[in-house]
């Protein structure tokens, strides 16, 4: 399983990318609203610092026609970029013929088995169901998560199935668990979920018994 950071600050992308454990970063608008600055410039710097990662950039046009050329815009910024198009039947032409022209397509804001296996069908390389939202609309996103890798693997599809999201430990563990590709999680999110107070315990408690020994130079 991959982990991406869900953010487009880029002090947090540096920090998590020194640690070997990122495989990418996805964005949206709010993302890039928060961040500031010129969002392409920014994007531009996020794919910078993970060269072998995969950067999702999302459009932000509405209209298929404006869909199409702002998708190949976006793709040039760098070649370490994945083009997220929102899970919607209007766009489905648009997206077979971005992804006939080679571009890279993560589906995002999925909901539904039915939605998944059309955008399976059309060969995207991610789809990005929303667990988070799901559970606030009183539906179980993990529930769609399982039934997304099983569709996935029935059928023989190449689709990466991304959890996104992502909103506490327990939906990265459940994710993790679940067979997800990806797991798309936010800074705040990561930070909890890769400590562990027994760690920090077991570690003062070995460093308190070492200094007992009163060795000053090992080996």
């Amino acid at each position: 399983m991959k982990i991406f950071l869900d953010t487009a600050d880029l002090r947090s992308i540096q920090q998590w990318a020194s640690t070997g454990i990122l495989s990418g970063v996805t964005t949206n608008p709010t993302l890039l609203y928060k961040a500031g600055g010129d969002p392409a410039k920014t994007v531009r710097e996020i794919a910078a610092v993970l060269p072998d990662g995969d950067i999702s950039v999302e459009v932000t046009e509405s209209d298929t026609e404006k869909i199409y050329t702002q998708a190949h815009a976006i793709a040039k910024l760098s070649p370490n970029i994945t083009v997220k198009i929102p899970c919607h039947v209007d766009y489905y032409a648009v997206i077979q013929r971005l992804l006939g022209e080679g571009i890279a397509i993560n589906c995002t804001l999925v909901f539904s088995v039915p939605q998944a296996l059309a955008m399976c069908t059309l060969g995207v390389t991610y789809i990005s169901p929303f667990i988070g939202r799901l559970d606030d609309n009183k539906q179980d996103g993990m529930a769609l998560v399982r039934d997304l890798r099983l569709m996935i693997d029935t059928y023989g599809f190449t689709t990466q199935l991304l959890a996104a999201s992502i909103r506490s430990v327990e939906h990265m563990t459940a994710s993790i668990l679940a067979g997800a590709d990806v797991a798309t999680v936010p800074v705040n999110v990561l930070e909890k979920a890769v400590a562990h107070p027994l760690t920090d315990r077991g570690m003062q408690q070995f460093l308190e018994d070492w200094h007992k020994l009163g060795v000053k130079t090992f080996p």
